[in-house]
């Protein structure tokens, strides 16, 4: 080893101990007879100090650079009283040096190595390899491997088995764009990378696994977002002879290890669990965050039995009761209402309690009795602002979740710190689109075994074995118990309008495995990514992932996606052509 310690361990117990430290020039300062360098590599800083009686190891001090790679030997010495760093691990020594080897000078950088100056985003993503040296990148890094170390060593302790899924897959119909890559040896024929490794997950519970899981690479060609890349990682497993519940449970246990061996976090288990309807109805979302109430109050009724139009003739009718809300200027309940139009709602109405009746213009259409019944539904008091948004369910749903978030933000109604999980259950099986009824989750979601007798006479009443793992409105993951028997399987897929037979055509591997005794399963999928960046306490997954795409899914570092020159196209038998577009902008 070159090195007999890092930058980030000595201390009073190293005094008077020879080290060899190799690292970073982090700065440099000049103290008029003294040089004094920050040394850093991704275990910390430690000061190096540099005296004139050691002229040769001086003079190649006198002409370092930040970024410059170094390798020093030296004395562990205490600093002198008065210049400790509590911030520092080895604030209180300082290496006195007396051999000094250059092993790489830098130019310099085009961004700052350290954390108080941010580049921007392109900048950074360009020259990742120096951002990534930046401590806290470092550190997120580190946290990531000791999530995954943790999630590997909890599953290993439960019998689970890691085993790797093919990257080069058939296309099966999905939920999301793929990737497609095309085949040198057979001319024509593509190979599409896998959104997930759902169907051989699947396979390999035929196969008699019985508890697999993985760090799957999942690749999607979907616009991308804070929360989206189109390639990322899942903590992906399965597991037989099972129900949800014990799904839930081993979930738990990953994710408490997560935490505790990520960011010395104890969570308690188990989590809540709420209803795909509970949530809705009081929290207009099916990812809750339970870090505040600030629920919404279903008035439907009473404001049908008002004057008011709008409330008279809308499908649904909720509101927020906003605890103090009388503050609101005009400005601000203005600024409320263009943001639920955001999500569609035609307007955002408003009425004040004061002296235990409703105030503003919209009151004169509801009568002292009917005011009363309000106030005491919401639970209202004097000074609080009831906030109504009426439309289509989806609508009110949508509109007054998200402003519940954002006055939860605005009006700082929790500490960003806590941490709420919650498991949210009983999803519909079934959506309507467009007049016709379409699977929610994969066509091989198992139906609760109560609702199974609403399958040919009304599916929207059929809630499946689905459940997703939240923490403070966000996802996590989600995952579900699936069909193992041919009869359920027939029976879910005539609802969407499609024969076993059809499906034997799309999922052709999958159903003929199924046919050789398939045992009861289920799994679940956690965003690796998206875990890591919550334990670290952001948002952005671009932040815990090492090499991310930008926003245009390009990496500004190595230049990808780039275009194939002939020849390479050539050998793939593959010919390009490029859409004429319009004056308008679409191609033709």
């Amino acid at each position: 080893m070159m090195r007999t310690n890092t930058c980030g361990e000595l201390g009073v117990k190293d005094l008077k101990k020879e080290a060899v430290l190799c690292g970073w020039v982090q700065s440099r300062r000049d103290h008029g007879g003294l040089i004094f360098i920050d040394l850093r590599d991704r275990y910390g800083l430690t000061q190096i100090t540099f005296d004139p009686k050691f002229k040769d190891a001086f003079s190649a001090a006198e002409k370092l650079r930040r970024e410059d790679v170094l390798k020093v030997t030296g004395i562990v010495i205490k600093r002198k009283e008065g210049m400790e760093n509590p911030k520092l691990a080895t604030g209180k020594i300082e290496v006195d040096v007396r051999e000094i080897d250059v092993l790489n000078k830098a130019e310099m950088p085009p961004l700052e190595i350290e954390d108080r100056i941010e580049a921007t985003e392109e900048l950074r993503l360009k020259y990742r390899y120096l951002d990534l040296r930046r401590p806290i990148m470092q550190h997120r890094l580190l946290t990531r491997h000791k999530v995954a170390a943790a999630v590997r060593e909890y599953l290993n302790s439960q019998s689970f088995l890691e085993i790797e899924t093919p990257m080069l897959v058939k296309t099966t119909p999905g939920g999301a764009r793929v990737f497609k890559v095309p085949s040198r040896v057979h001319p024509g024929k593509f190979y599409s990378l896998p959104e997930s490794p759902q169907l051989y997950k699947q396979l390999l519970m035929v196969a008699g696994c019985d508890r697999y899981y993985q760090m799957a690479r999942c690749l999607r060609d979907e616009d991308l977002r804070v929360d989206r890349q189109p390639e990322f990682t899942q903590i992906d497993f399965e597991m037989s002879f099972v129900d949800a519940i014990d799904v839930q449970n081993i979930v738990e246990g990953v994710v408490k290890s997560a935490f505790k061996k990520g960011a010395g976090i104890d969570i308690k288990i188990p989590f809540p669990r709420i209803t795909f309807h509970d949530a809705m109805e009081k929290y207009g979302s099916d990812k809750p965050d339970l870090r505040f109430g600030l629920e919404l109050k279903d008035v439907t009724h009473e404001a049908k039995r008002s004057e008011f139009s709008v409330f008279k003739h809308a499908e649904m009718v909720k509101c927020l009761c906003v605890e103090g809300g009388w503050k609101f200027s005009r400005k601000e309940l203005e600024e409320l209402e263009t943001f639920v139009k955001i999500y569609k709602a035609k307007g955002l109405a408003y009425m004040k309690v004061e002296n235990g009746k409703l105030e503003t213009s919209i009151a004169k259409y509801f009568l002292p009795d009917l005011q009363k019944e309000i106030i005491k539904k919401t639970g209202a008091k004097d000074n609080d602002v009831l906030l109504f948004v009426a439309d289509k369910p989806e609508i009110v749903y949508a509109a007054l979740g998200a402003l519940r978030l954002e006055l939860g933000k605005k009006l700082k109604l929790f500490e960003p710190a806590d941490l709420k999980f919650c498991w949210v259950v009983d999803f519909p099986l079934y959506e309507m689109v467009e007049g016709k009824w379409e699977a929610r989750h994969h066509i091989f979601t198992m139906p609760n075994e109560e609702d199974v007798k609403y399958l040919e006479t009304d599916p929207g009443k059929v809630r499946g074995k689905l459940y997703d793992i939240v923490l403070n409105g966000v996802e996590l993951g989600g995952g579900s118990i699936r069909i193992h028997k041919k009869d359920i399987q027939k029976r879910t897929l005539a609802v969407i309008g499609l024969s076993y037979e059809e499906a034997e055509k799309r999922f052709d591997f999958l159903l003929t495995a199924f046919q050789y005794g398939a045992p009861p399963h289920g799994g679940l999928a956690l965003g690796l990514d998206r875990l890591v960046a919550l334990i670290c306490g952001i948002n952005d997954i671009r932040e815990v992932i090492a090499f991310p795409k930008n926003k245009s899914a390009e990496n500004p570092m190595d230049g990808s996606p780039q275009e194939w020159g002939e020849n390479m196209l050539k050998e793939l038998k593959i010919k390009v052509e490029k859409a004429k577009v319009h004056k308008d902008g679409q191609e033709k």
